[in-house]
């Protein structure tokens, strides 16, 4: 499994609009991609470490694909669409780092904390 990670580092006066990335564009993704696409997260930057506001990094989605074939395979015919789609909520060049899955545990304990 491969998981790719875009991440949008936060600078004074850039604008991202949360509710569009969530409402319109990672659905846009997901409708473009289909079932290639196994899952989505969307990460809203609250706090860095310290919990000082703003964080190191405004927002952030991980997609998950089988394979970096089937990645490319399903968004890379789509990628000048969702590519232009950017503009639309944010002006912050994003940061994308594709990465192997080595362990994934969504399991909840026996006491029903993860």
């Amino acid at each position: 499994m491969i998981k790719v990670s875009v991440i949008y580092p936060y600078a004074p006066g850039t604008r991202f609009d949360h509710e569009y990335y969530r409402a319109k564009h990672l659905p846009l993704i997901k409708t473009r991609t289909g079932d290639a696409l196994k899952y989505y997260t969307i990460d809203k930057g609250l706090a860095d470490r310290n919990g000082n506001s703003p964080g190191a990094y405004v927002a952030m989605c991980h997609l998950l694909w089988d394979s970096l074939a089937a990645y490319k395979s399903a968004f890379g015919p789509h990628a000048r669409q969702i590519d232009a789609d950017i503009r639309n909520f944010t002006d912050i060049t994003p940061i994308i780092q594709i990465s192997e899955v080595v362990v994934e545990n969504s399991a909840r304990s026996a006491a029903g904390s993860l």
